[in-house]
């Protein structure tokens, strides 16, 4: 197996991966990337993006990540396609394997840019109708449905907050929850239900979703009074997620501190619990999820490690 050693090793690509290697390879770090299963993360799956800096006209997120990984190619960042399947971090330098390849990598600083996953129901229709109405980011893609009728599934904060975002673009908003009641804490529950634009559907299930190449509609199913499956249909142009997502963390295996949804814990910057790793993106950033704030992110981590090599000396 050939070893590779580098002074700064990013794990998983994205916004973030990409920054920090923009950053690192213009510090002369000669940083390798392993850009994960998916490169570019979630992004890849987006089609349209108009609120990132510098597109006037908007870009899909398959060019614009090609354009950041061109862009950080440029400067000399080594991408190896695969995903680390196993860290060592508890001597330095740090130690990394690379699965399915004959890759192992020593790396002086490790920037951690894996990103997380939204959850989604696993209906089949969510693939069908994913970029044609079906969307896991309200402030991403909501401005698409400006004064046509959406739906959000979802009854705790994270749904609420997509619903009040939704309902000051879209016609109407239909809130589908499974429960009789909302999870979110008091004050989005009231401002929820104080909003004339949104419906709530309590003990309520989505059952599939259909539309015309382009979503047009969802098959729900409702627990009436007595008990009884109520199935019907609501007409909507689009169709988001607000159940979550979750940190793409497993591979750490236990060797950063998580908080309690499991998304890496940061101190000082972008540090971690081990000197000389750090996180960027939205595996440590459950608030914002935002391209460009990962993107950030992944410029402070890259900053955060050149520091620290200049500070020990490597």
């Amino acid at each position: 197996m050939e070893t590779l050693k580098t002074k700064c090793l990013i794990i998983g690509s994205g916004p973030a991966g990409y920054t920090a290697g923009i950053y690192t390879s213009r510090a002369n770090l000669n940083p390798i990337m392993v850009e994960g299963l998916q490169p570019g993360g979630q992004l890849i799956t987006t089609t349209e993006i108009e609120n990132f800096p510098g597109y006037v006209e908007g870009v899909t997120g398959p060019k614009m990540m090609e354009d950041l990984r061109a862009q950080a190619q440029r400067y000399g960042l080594h991408i190896i396609s695969g995903e680390v399947g196993e860290v060592d971090f508890s001597s330095h330098p740090f130690k990394v394997k690379v699965t399915g390849s004959d890759y192992a990598i020593e790396a002086q600083t490790v920037i951690v840019s894996t990103g997380a996953g939204a959850k989604y129901l696993g209906l089949p229709d969510e693939q069908q109708y994913m970029g044609m109405g079906v969307s896991a980011c309200a402030t991403c893609d909501g401005f698409f449905f400006r004064g046509r009728p959406v739906a959000v599934v979802g009854g705790g904060d994270t749904a609420c907050e997509e619903a009040l975002y939704l309902a000051n673009l879209a016609s109407k908003v239909y809130m589908i929850v499974r429960k009789d009641y909302l999870r979110a804490s008091k004050v989005m529950q009231k401002r929820v239900s104080e909003n004339p634009k949104i419906e709530i559907l309590y003990r309520t299930v989505t059952k599939g979703l259909f539309g015309n190449e382009v979503l047009e509609g969802a098959h729900v199913s409702t627990i009436g009074e007595n008990g009884e499956a109520i199935d019907h249909d609501i007409a909507i142009d689009g169709f988001f997620l607000g159940i979550g997502h979750s940190p793409n963390t497993a591979f750490l295996n236990g060797a950063l501190e998580l908080d309690e949804g499991g998304y890496i814990r940061t101190f000082k910057g972008t540090s971690t619990s081990v000197p000389g790793v750090f996180a960027a993106g939205d595996v440590a950033d459950p608030v914002y999820q935002q391209a460009i704030s990962a993107a950030g992110m992944g410029c402070r981590a890259a900053l955060d490690a050149e520091r620290f090599l200049i500070e020990h000396e490597q």
